[in-house]
């Protein structure tokens, strides 16, 4: 669906966890060269695990939950991300704030076209 939109001309943001290497190598070789913009979202585990609204990490050390990544399933970090953001450090607001001037700064979008509501 994103090579769709991306195919139009328009900007996709797709967040999700991603934790093996070769599935981001296989989602940016989809994509034109210099479509694809890995993010990472630097964020230490347990801070995550602070974060959880659904009780998830929690679950899953009691066993009630498999396959969660960082727990009983393996994370592999990105090595060449474009962009990494430490959101632990950062507010939303700054997060938000790093991605629009990586995008302005890599001619992705302009200061002109930018619209913030």
């Amino acid at each position: 669906m994103a090579k769709l939109f991306t195919n139009a001309g328009l900007i996709v943001l797709s967040a999700f966890i991603s934790p093996f290497e070769s599935d981001r190598q296989l989602v940016r070789e989809l994509v034109a060269d210099g479509d694809f913009i890995e993010v990472f979202v630097d964020t230490p585990f347990a801070e995550c695990e602070k974060r959880d609204p659904k009780g998830l990490y929690k679950k899953a050390r009691a066993g009630r939950v498999k396959n969660v990544t960082g727990i009983d399933s393996e994370y592999q970090r990105p090595h060449s991300a474009e962009l990494v953001i430490k959101a632990a450090e950062l507010s939303v607001e700054q997060c938000a704030e790093k991605i629009i001037n990586y995008l302005i700064l890599h001619n992705k979008i302009s200061q002109q076209e930018l619209v913030l509501k």
